[in-house]
């Protein structure tokens, strides 16, 4: 079973896992907001960090569905449009905040309408139906917006105010992020994980998958209509090219790069691929193949993508510090601070990965009788 189903630590270890997400994110933004301060960080840079925090909402959404339910879709670029398209109708109407605020909520509420009309019929199938049926979508959502006139043809709006800057980009990305982990983590995510690893087992305790699959392709549909409105508002020009096939394909990448169940894989690829975009600009002509040729690369030494299904965690940057300490896993589930000087001096080794079946040896009962606590006469660990 996945990383993402063990038991639950107890105690400092799941004070500190809690309070982990929110320390990193707010320490991200005085670091950016200290370097755009000082001017290191100028009005181009800026851009590039709303495409990234942008493309952060997009692809934790999306990895939502395919990552952690198991669902391929090929749709989230409709979905943008909706937002999209919604958010500069009534921002051009409204030019205010309260403007933004609603179109906002009711870009994203239709494309949770559309999510939903879309996959109760579609996640009841298995394979790539909900793939053909999203890609269908997403091109039927192309069309009209180019045949309707509100949405002004194939010209697009153009002039749509712009009412956020990167701070309120900053702040949509977080809250991504920290509302889809919290997800994760109550029942409804669990039970999209457990259909993800196999829906007849997930069934047969009782999780209704079609209910599981459901529940998470809308609460990605959501987020993608607050992607698409984030955008309208934040580059203020929009057409229904924009949201074709291939941007749909652009957010899976980043989905796939980072890794098929890794929320922090979704977040890092995205600052990477948007990065090396950025690098590329000064070779225009060749920017797409030195682009393509990396992702070849990547997934050839690294398919599974950069964090495969795990999760960034302080451990991995233990080698690098000289007070490390590594995990030792309990069969239980509970977990101990190994020192790792220890390990020089110790005739055996330990690795945490996270699983108990990753237990590669328990620690010997004289280690036992000389560390724990309780066999001390001390309080119970």
């Amino acid at each position: 079973m996945s990383a993402q189903l063990e038991a639950r630590p107890r105690g400092p270890v799941a004070l500190l896992r809690t309070a982990l997400l929110p320390g990193v994110l707010v320490a991200t933004y005085l670091v950016v907001f200290f370097l755009v301060s000082i001017g290191v960080i100028g009005d181009y840079q800026q851009t590039i960090l709303a495409t990234i925090c942008i493309n952060i909402v997009l692809a934790t959404s999306l990895n939502l569905v395919t990552g952690f339910t198991g669902q391929f879709s090929l749709g989230h670029a409709g979905f943008m449009a909706i937002g999209a398209y919604a958010t500069g109708l009534m921002t051009m109407r409204y030019p205010s905040i309260w403007g933004l605020v609603g179109g906002l909520l009711v870009g994203a509420a239709l494309a949770s309408v559309v999510g939903f009309l879309i996959g109760i019929p579609t996640l009841r199938l298995r394979g790539d139906y909900l793939a053909i049926a999203t890609l269908g979508m997403a091109e039927i959502i192309r069309v009209l917006l180019l045949n309707f006139d509100f949405s002004n043809g194939a010209a697009g709006l153009n002039g749509i105010p712009r009412l956020i800057n990167w701070h309120i980009l900053f702040i949509f990305a977080a809250c991504s992020i920290v509302l889809i982990a919290n997800f994760l983590r109550s029942v409804h995510g669990r039970n999209t994980i457990a259909v993800r690893e196999d829906e007849i087992a997930a069934s047969s305790i009782g999780v209704n998958a079609l209910w599981a699959k459901t529940l998470a392709f809308v609460i990605g549909a959501f987020f993608g209509g607050i992607a698409g409105g984030l955008y309208a508002s934040y580059f203020y020009f929009i057409k229904p090219d924009m949201f074709g096939f291939l941007k749909s394909i652009d957010i899976l990448i980043i989905v796939v790069l980072g890794g098929l169940g890794s929320l922090s894989g979704s977040v890092i690829s995205a600052i990477l691929l948007a990065l090396i975009s950025m690098k590329l600009q000064e070779y225009a002509e060749l920017r797409m193949v030195f682009y393509g040729l990396i992702l070849v690369l990547i997934m050839l030494f690294r398919p599974q993508g950069l964090f495969g299904d795990g999760e960034l965690k302080p451990a991995m940057f233990g080698y690098l510090l000289p007070w490390r300490y590594r995990y030792v896993g309990r069969s239980k589930g509970t977990t101990r601070r190994w020192p790792a000087k220890l390990d020089r001096v110790a005739p055996w080794h330990y690795q945490y990965t996270g699983k108990p079946s990753g237990i590669t040896k328990e620690p010997p009962a004289a280690f036992d009788r000389l560390t724990s606590p309780r066999k001390r006469g001390g309080p119970k660990p």
